[in-house]
């Protein structure tokens, strides 16, 4: 599914804001504006989805860490999609969670699945069915057969969301099993480690794994998946590795390591001896981890990636955008960063993202995606990196 709007009202520094993506996204804006909140809301509502909201929200130290100036009394969203890849119909996802008291616990208090069916002719949305209601511990699901079925949330439930409970047939309605497995494999990146110590950089238990996880540890098993399994992929990783680091690199491989690991090592011409992960320098660890997200033949349903250029040469910036403007056919991609060069990348692409722009204004965070009529007037003769650097995109804004 495609995001066609988020509402989202007091999360973080997010108090009220509504945010319109487009397949390829950009969000520009400088440090503490809450560009990252974004990506955490994308995460939250993934995890509400999959079943995991109370573990999430337990990790970021409960509601009183997540709600607006910590006062506010609950979280809501609203996030309406598209189907892809033929838009058919319209679907509405929203969420309360209610703060209990001022404590850091809630509950879900309100729920619901909106489904239209959309009459392009007419341009308005029929046959609209309310797949999913709740308020408090009661919850209707309208089956496959149209019939409304009463669902009582257990007490042990009511920190979770009744979609998340859609796993099995048993649940009664397939198209609530796909919305939930779509919002629960939302990938979103940020803080991925490379140190020494990290996971990325050791040898893994060697297993088929097709998406890297959102902390990118599984990524040798990713790369080895499908560096060996497709070869559209291993031509593409090929290409831009040559492009990045020259004709010295030949490729990767997937020697066998103890107790049934693999390990990763890239191949150069003029080396005798591979070089292991371990000894990979942080860039091309980083390098690798958007390969293997962007280029990937089965891509998450949206791909959210805090602050890609962290760690690249600018050299390599072109490269990722043109991944991205390619994965952007498949999924729906979303890119915070502070970086001009980044931004100048997509002029080779010929592919114009979407800009939203990330202020801080009285004690919120405003969004604001710049409109394209006025936008393509200044790319006339300016880049998104100039005018970034001028401060005209933020200017546009205001």
């Amino acid at each position: 599914m495609k995001i066609t709007q988020l509402n989202i009202e007091g999360f973080r520094s997010l108090k009220h804001v509504t945010w319109k993506p487009g397949d390829l996204n950009v969000i520009i804006g400088p440090n503490g504006s809450g560009k990252s909140n974004l990506l955490r809301m994308l995460e939250l509502i993934s995890a509400s989805a999959e079943g995991r909201l109370s573990k999430h929200i337990l990790a970021a130290g409960g509601m009183g860490s997540l709600v607006w100036d910590g006062e506010a009394s609950d979280i809501n969203w609203t996030v309406a999609c598209l189907g892809r890849p033929i838009p058919s119909y319209r679907l509405i996802y929203r969420v309360n969670l209610m703060r209990t008291g001022l404590s850091s616990s809630y509950e879900v208090r309100e729920e619901a699945v909106d489904h239209y069916h959309l009459d392009f002719e007419q341009e308005s949305a029929s046959s609209v069915k309310h797949l999913l209601q709740r308020l408090g511990s009661n919850a209707f699901i309208l089956d496959d057969s149209d019939k409304q079925n009463r669902l009582r949330i257990e007490e042990s439930e009511l920190g979770e969301t009744t979609l998340s409970l859609m796993s099995t047939p048993l649940a009664g309605n397939t198209h609530l099993r796909f919305v939930r497995l779509d919002l629960a494999a939302w990938s979103v990146y940020h803080d991925i480690r490379v140190d020494r110590d990290a996971a990325i950089r050791q040898p893994a238990i060697s297993r088929l794994e097709n998406r890297v996880s959102p902390d990118g540890q599984n990524l040798i098993n990713v790369l080895h998946t499908l560096y060996t399994g497709d070869r559209e992929f291993k031509r593409q990783v090929n290409s831009a590795m040559s492009a990045a680091f020259g004709d010295d690199f030949d490729e990767l491989i997937f020697p066998p390591a103890s107790d049934q690991r693999v390990q990763l090592r890239v191949r150069w011409k003029t080396l005798k001896r591979e070089q292991s992960a371990a000894d990979l320098s942080d860039g091309t660890l980083r390098f690798l981890f958007l390969l293997a997200v962007l280029a990937s033949p089965n891509p998450a349903p949206l791909i959210a990636i805090d602050e890609p250029e962290t760690g690249l040469h600018p050299s390599m910036l072109p490269l990722v955008a043109e991944l991205a403007v390619d994965a952007a056919e498949r999924t729906q991609v979303v890119f915070t960063t502070h970086s001009d060069q980044f931004l100048d990348a997509f002029r080779e692409t010929g592919v114009r993202p979407t800009t939203t722009v990330a202020r801080w204004e009285n004690g919120e965070t405003t969004l604001t995606t710049l409109d394209d009529e006025d936008l393509a007037y200044w790319l006339k003769d300016y880049t998104l990196g100039n005018l970034f650097r001028s401060g005209e995109l933020e200017s546009m804004a205001s």
